[in-house]
């Protein structure tokens, strides 16, 4: 009998899984491919944008560079602040190498104690946080040499300011991101700042540059400024400013040196005064532009202004006879009062003596609507047509509101208030032959065009009237200075203490000009309670005004208009306020 056999197959090969288990298998290799292809094609077609995003925001990131903010210069292309290259140091606190050593050296040379080091460190949950900014260059360098792991340095620009306090009213400075924040910084900020350039890159976890994508868009540096100011007539009269308020133990004073041709600001300056590149612990004290934002009653150096506006209305001539006796007038209740009977008097010895009574009479003269509309021409109760910032207006109130008393004491200075700035430049009306032409604090060299108040002539006559009460007889003789013949007026006026007037505190001041011939400069000085013992115009601020003069003119190469330093008389007339 025979056996079938299957010589086709062996035993030993024969599988025992079943068949729909390897299908199985199959099946599911093939569908999770499919799932793949499926997520790739969401990833690569579908959705790409979207993951992009995502991919952008996590390692994608926009470099600023930093633009190097404009120089602003003198002058004479003096430097009065610059910008220069500083490293700001950063850390990510989780990655940061915990060496104590180390730190206690990165501390040090970042001008913290430990403590405070570790407490900028100790949140590691931050992925940035800045440690100083804008170290020096040296510090930088000791800092990479010290290999710290995730300390990390930013290239950005510091302000410099070489002439330190002497001009920090006026240039001012700009803050750790390099924006303009007082002085010719902020009032100029756009033009000096530029424009930043940008890099867009991709950065690792540890915030290392991996590669560059898009294009790379160059910073814009900023333009260079060159401002009217001489740096050596700011700080010479800076510093003859500084020796007055200490000498008279006064609370602070100003100084504005005006060029009376151009209308350029030669000097602004005021004390106390602060160093730009070191501001902690500043008070409103040193930061205030006092020749600028301080407002107070000029007192007897209006006085020139009342007479310039009754010359020119024919009211006057500087001969006209001006009763002043018995030193005192009484007008609305109040009695207005000189401090002395000067008893007759021209219209020049009523500028010469400084009396309050020749004032007021010359006043009555006028209508309030003539007299308010000079002031408002010559720019008093607006604020100055300046590129500065924080320029006050002061006040002079509608004249149809005026009492006869308030028109009186407004001849002689009381009862209005303005800046010594506006003081200084309402002068240029009288420097510039009768025209009151516009101010600037940018060099400019072409002759200034104004408006025109007075006549030439009685321009003229005006200044003859301030060299008499800056000679011999004069209320500021101490104004006089060698080589130079000088005019100007002088002023003092009690400090309004809430809604009075207090005994003994003072405001002294001197406005005036050189040559008186042919005015070259304007000066104004204003010293803010003086407590030595003197505190008349002609005392305490007349002498700064004379120094200025002479150093100013000598640096402008103005020759000298007298052979010898006019003679000082002893007995000099005392003003009245």
């Amino acid at each position: 009998m025979k056996r079938g056999m299957s010589y086709t197959s062996s035993p030993l090969l024969a599988s025992k899984t079943p068949v729909w288990r390897s299908q199985f298998i199959v099946v599911s290799v093939a569908l999770g491919f499919l799932g793949l292809a499926a997520r790739a094609a969401y990833v690569q077609v579908y959705a790409n944008a979207f993951f992009q995003r995502q991919g952008e925001v996590r390692f994608a990131r926009t470099l600023e560079l930093p633009a190097s903010r404009g120089r602003i210069l003198d002058r004479n292309g003096l430097i009065l602040a610059s910008s220069v290259v500083a490293q700001s140091i950063w850390a990510i606190p989780e990655d940061v190498e915990r060496d104590g050593a180390k730190l206690q050296q990165l501390a040090g040379l970042l001008g913290m104690s430990p403590d405070e080091l570790n407490k900028k460190l100790e949140d590691e949950d931050k992925s940035f946080v800045w440690l100083k900014r804008q170290v020096e260059e040296p510090v930088a360098k000791q800092i990479t040499a010290l290999g710290i792991k995730g300390i990390y340095q930013r290239r950005e620009y510091k302000r410099k300011y070489p002439e330190g306090e002497a001009v920090a009213h006026v240039v001012g400075f700009a803050n750790v991101e390099n924006n303009g924040q007082e002085g010719v910084e902020l009032a100029f900020d756009k033009a000096l700042a530029g424009r930043a350039g940008s890099r867009r890159v991709i950065k690792d976890r540890l915030g290392r540059v991996v590669e560059d994508v898009g294009e790379q868009v160059p910073a814009e540096e900023g333009k260079d400024l060159q401002l009217s100011i001489d740096s050596k007539v700011q700080f010479f009269a800076y510093q003859k400013l500084r020796e007055a308020v200490v000498n008279n133990k006064a609370r602070a004073g100003s100084v504005v040196v005006l060029d009376s041709t151009t209308g350029e600001v030669l000097a602004l300056a005021n004390y106390p005064s602060y160093n730009p590149e070191s501001r902690f612990n500043l008070t409103g004290d040193q930061l205030r532009n006092r020749a600028l934002t301080d407002m107070f009653e000029p007192g007897s150096t209006m006085k020139p202004i009342t007479v310039g506006m009754a010359l020119e209305a024919g009211r006057i001539t500087p001969q006209t006879i001006i009763e002043t006796s018995p030193g005192r007038f009484n007008i609305g209740g109040f009695t207005i009062t000189d401090t002395h009977n000067y008893g007759t008097l021209t219209v020049e010895g009523v500028i010469q003596k400084s009396s309050n009574v020749g004032a007021l009479k010359i006043a009555q003269r006028m209508s309030p609507e003539e007299m308010w509309n000079t002031y408002n021409v010559l720019g008093y109760g607006q604020k100055p047509k300046i590129q500065f910032p924080g320029a006050a207006t002061g006040r002079v109130r509608p004249w149809k509101t005026w009492r006869p008393v308030e028109q009186a004491t407004m001849a002689y200075g009381y009862g209005l208030s303005a800046s010594l700035f506006q003081m200084a430049h309402s002068y240029t009306a009288f420097a510039h032959d009768g025209e009151f032409i516009p101010v600037t604090m940018l060099k400019t060299p072409e002759p200034a065009v104004g408006v025109r108040v007075f006549s030439a002539k009685n321009a003229a006559a005006v200044r003859k009237m301030l060299q008499m009460a800056a000679g011999p007889g004069g209320t500021g003789q101490k104004a006089q200075t060698v080589g130079y013949s000088v005019g100007g007026k002088s002023g003092t006026a009690h400090k309004q203490v809430g809604k009075g007037y207090a005994s003994n505190k003072y405001r002294a001041w001197f406005t005036g000009m050189a040559p008186i011939d042919k005015p070259r400069i304007i000066v104004a000085v204003m010293i803010d309670e003086p407590s030595a013992g003197e505190y008349f115009g002609g005392a305490v601020a007349a002498p700064v005004f004379s120094e200025v003069v002479q150093q100013t003119l000598r640096m402008m190469a103005v020759q000298p208009d007298v052979a010898v330093q006019p003679q000082i008389v002893v007995d000099a007339a005392q003003e009245s306020f």
